[in-house]
């Protein structure tokens, strides 16, 4: 059995000092945005209880499907390289990332160059993503929707060398008999089309994964709890969506933080996948088990 953590959206607090030279571009919004809601995100105890019980549950591997920071400044992607640490070492997570990290031009590449063996792996090529993470019978599919957007846009791209990509990726692992678990940062289905918010190119990645198949797919983003589905070559596919670990547990639209584990093993031919959802409630400070139920 091989047992995977996923968790989203960490939006790591306090906001560290903000210089005015730092304003002087999208992130003039994204300060706002903080100083009227994400200054009330779950910091300190909350967070911190959230990954001690998700580490509890000794998982093999932690997907982190981006958005570890709000404006992508260097002191933010620093505090998020020490933030992985207390997560597991870069063998036991995996990074895919998210807008926030790509909030203005450059900050993806220092977030790459500093998160280092945290947000790498396999690759068919020298390009970044996807890469690929093989722990036991699973095979991690890390993509990267992340890019710098105008303000008041929060989309992610997924283009055609990517999906090119992706597909040698899953025709390998597929063919080598390893489960397959692509994690992206915005969520690909068509619930969640938005062209100001949502994945340009979604409709490439659904392509790509209706022809050469995949097991799951991950996603952060919404910071909602989501379960949806896009068609796989024979069975539709899994869409499954993280509340983010960031999120405030009451007075706000978001669910409360959370993190899912899923436990994959071989079943005579086919997969048994056993996902449960841990996380706040809305009121009380515990960490529950708020669902259970069985991906395969």
């Amino acid at each position: 059995m091989t047992t995977l953590a996923h968790i989203s959206d960490i939006h790591l607090a306090p906001l560290p000092p903000v210089r005015f030279q730092d304003l002087l571009s999208k992130r003039i919004t994204g300060f706002l945005n903080w100083k009227l809601k994400r200054n009330r995100t779950l910091d300190g105890d909350g967070l911190s209880n959230l990954i001690r019980h998700m580490r509890s549950q000794a998982p093999d591997i932690v997907a982190v499907t981006g958005d570890l920071t709000n404006l992508a400044l260097d002191a933010e992607i620093n505090t998020a390289a020490n933030w992985l640490q207390t997560v597991g070492t870069p063998e036991e997570v995996c990074v895919c990332p998210g807008n926030h990290d790509a909030y203005v031009r450059g900050a993806l590449e220092k977030a790459r160059e500093r998160w280092d063996g945290y947000i790498a792996g396999e690759t068919v090529d020298k390009s970044p993503f996807p890469y690929v993470r093989r722990v036991g019978d699973v095979a991690v599919i890390a993509c990267s929707s992340a890019i710098t957007t105008p303000p008041f846009f929060a989309a992610g791209k997924f283009d055609e060398a990517q999906a090119g990509r992706l597909a040698r990726c899953l025709d390998v692992l597929g063919e080598a008999g390893y489960f397959r678990m692509v994690m992206i940062h915005h969520p690909p289905n068509v619930e969640d089309r938005n062209f100001r918010l949502g994945l340009w190119g979604a409709q490439l990645f659904r392509d790509v994964v209706a022809k050469h198949g995949a097991e799951v797919i991950l996603h952060g983003h919404t910071h909602k709890s989501t379960i949806h589905s896009i068609p796989g070559p024979t069975i539709d596919v899994p869409v499954i969506g993280v509340a983010a670990a960031g999120a405030a547990q009451g007075g706000s639209h978001d669910d409360p933080a959370r993190y899912n584990l899923f436990r994959v093993e071989k079943s005579g031919n086919g997969w048994s996948c056993l996902m449960r959802e841990y996380g706040f409630q809305r009121l009380g400070s515990e960490i529950v088990m708020r669902l259970q139920m069985r991906v395969y």
